[in-house]
């Protein structure tokens, strides 16, 4: 070998932070991950990309030595020149939290709830070798923090997600790690405090020279943010490299498939089934409703009108009212002042009794299909339980609405004595669309109906929900906090601020030129593409 050549070599094991090569992972006789390699360099980002089982969390395991004991991990993991899997738990334990730090998906599971914020810090950073209260208030400042001996006094439940993911970060890179695992580090956030996160991540990335491996099934975010990529499916590889050449032109055909499937990469993507709403006929009206719990005026003086055949959206970040006004408008609470009317139907001052005959023109569908569903119901009896409440037809004729609705969202009547455990995350969705369907309603309520869903089962029930508005001139009311998606699904949106709408009108229109610096904050927090090519 030339001495230039031994040179190069040099700097490329120097610099490479992860070599992951040849790595299998086996749940008892299942293999879940099937000779997976990638490196990772120091100071740069690397995306583990998939749909749900996938393997990407197992991999993420597998670098931190956490896999359950039915795990078994083989191949190699060389961690700054150790392999990590042949390693004693005696000599690993002091990496992990030292050397390689972990971001967990949900802040709130992360940290015990009767301790204050600051005993587990402190805790935490005994463990990286730093037990230092100046250190950890250090810390604190250092992730954005604005008042870190506030935080440090405070209970979790007294801190809001996006500050306790920012406690997690700063405990985190605390004793400098040379990588961080972040699991889905922004899935439970509003899109304004994902990108605070990610932004916080970047930058501790290149102040401090830290590498990340980023976990995450939000696509548009590892195109914005990772400079490579490992796809994955069933555990194998399909595609690895640099991330613009991934995502602008993929090699494989389930590369291609994810990137036609991210919403903020293709915004007109159903343009052509968009219906062009009835705006003459509008089938809810909002006046001036308002509605307080105690002190707190959650919904301040809202009015929306919305046309037969539209679909409105309403957006904001937690706490903004969106939930609240979906309620009022359901008729599961009560306004203090102002009326709503669907369907030409006064939703307002009816008793429960009452409200039952509205109920028949205004259906919800609930965001998460994997805890909405009696799991020991069948699917028939989930579809047809409003027939039968309403007393529609004989048992035949419900028996046939049932399966009218099963096959106008895409599943066959082969499914009816299924019960929902033996259903995919998609065919739940589309289980609890076609319940909504069955008294054949006017509007139907989407509270976040595909947040707990990969890209690609969101992108199917999409396209049912535009093709059934298409053919039964469906109204809908979306609530979502993926702005990306609002722009390829609705017609008009809502903008909410602590109760009240800022900002309403054609979704294009708002979003293209929005007008109130909120809305601007909103917009602008949607990852825009891939990284370096915008």
């Amino acid at each position: 070998m030339a001495p230039q050549d031994r040179l190069t070599l040099d700097r490329v094991t120097t610099a490479t932070v992860l070599n992951v090569t040849g790595l299998s992972v086996s749940y008892g006789p299942h293999q879940v991950v099937s000779d997976v390699s990638f490196s990772l360099r120091r100071g740069e980002s690397l995306a583990l990309i998939g749909e749900s089982g996938s393997g990407k969390s197992t991999i993420a395991r597998s670098v931190l030595r956490l896999l359950p004991r039915s795990g078994r991990a083989e191949g190699v993991v060389d961690f700054a020149g150790q392999d990590v899997l042949s390693l004693p738990e005696k000599r690993f334990r002091p990496l992990r939290g030292r050397s390689i730090g972990f971001v967990p998906q949900d802040p709130s599971h992360a940290l015990n709830p009767v301790r204050t914020v600051g005993s587990q810090a402190l805790e935490a950073a005994a463990l990286a070798g730093e037990p230092s209260r100046e250190r950890v208030l250090d810390a604190f400042a250092q992730v954005g923090l604005d008042d870190p001996r506030r935080v440090f006094g405070s209970y979790p439940h007294q801190l809001s997600g996006g500050m306790l993911q920012r406690v997690l970060i700063g405990l985190t890179v605390l004793p400098r790690p040379r990588l961080i695992v972040a699991d889905e580090p922004t899935s439970a956030l509003d899109v304004t405090i994902q990108k605070r996160i990610l932004d916080l991540l970047s930058q501790l990335r290149q102040d401090l020279d830290i590498s990340l491996l980023l976990i995450t099934h939000d696509l548009a975010i590892a195109a914005e943010r990772a400079d490579s990529l490992v796809v994955l499916k069933d555990g194998v590889v399909q595609e690895s490299g640099d991330t613009a050449a991934v995502f602008t032109a993929p090699a494989s055909a389930y590369a291609e498939r994810l990137h036609a499937d991210v919403p903020a990469l293709n915004p007109d993507r159903y343009e052509h089934l968009r219906t062009v709403p009835d705006e003459s006929e509008a089938k809810i009206r909002v006046s001036g409703v308002t509605k307080s719990f105690g002190d707190l005026k959650a919904v301040d003086d809202v009015s929306l009108a919305v046309g037969a055949g539209e679909t409105h959206a309403l957006v904001g970040e937690s706490g903004s009212g969106k939930t609240t006004t979906i309620r009022l408008l359901l008729g599961l609470e009560a306004p203090d002042s102002g009326s709503i009317t669907v369907a030409g139907e006064e939703v307002t001052g009816r008793t429960h009794r009452d409200l039952r005959a509205v109920r028949r023109h205004l259906q919800l569908v609930y965001q998460n299909p994997f805890t909405s569903l009696d799991p020991t119901w069948t699917v028939g009896r989930l579809v047809g339980e409003s027939l039968d409440r309403y007393r529609v037809g004989t048992r035949a004729e419900r028996a046939g609405r049932v399966r009218e609705a099963l096959d106008a969202v895409g599943l066959s009547p082969d499914l009816v004595s299924r019960r929902p455990s033996a259903l995919s995350g998609g065919q739940r969705q589309r289980v609890a669309i076609a319940r909504s369907l069955v008294l054949r309603p006017d509007v139907i309520v989407l509270d976040e109906p595909t947040s707990a869903l990969d890209v690609t089962v969101q992108a199917g029930i999409v396209e049912v929900l535009l093709s059934l508005q298409a053919e039964l001139g469906l109204t809908y009311v979306f609530v979502s906090h993926d702005l990306a998606l609002v722009r390829q699904l609705a017609h008009t949106v809502s903008v909410m601020h602590r109760g009240r709408i800022v900002e309403s009108g054609p979704v294009k229109t708002v979003f293209d030129s929005p007008r109130e610096p909120y809305t601007r904050a909103l917009v602008e927090s949607v990852p825009a593409g891939v990284k370096g090519l915008r």
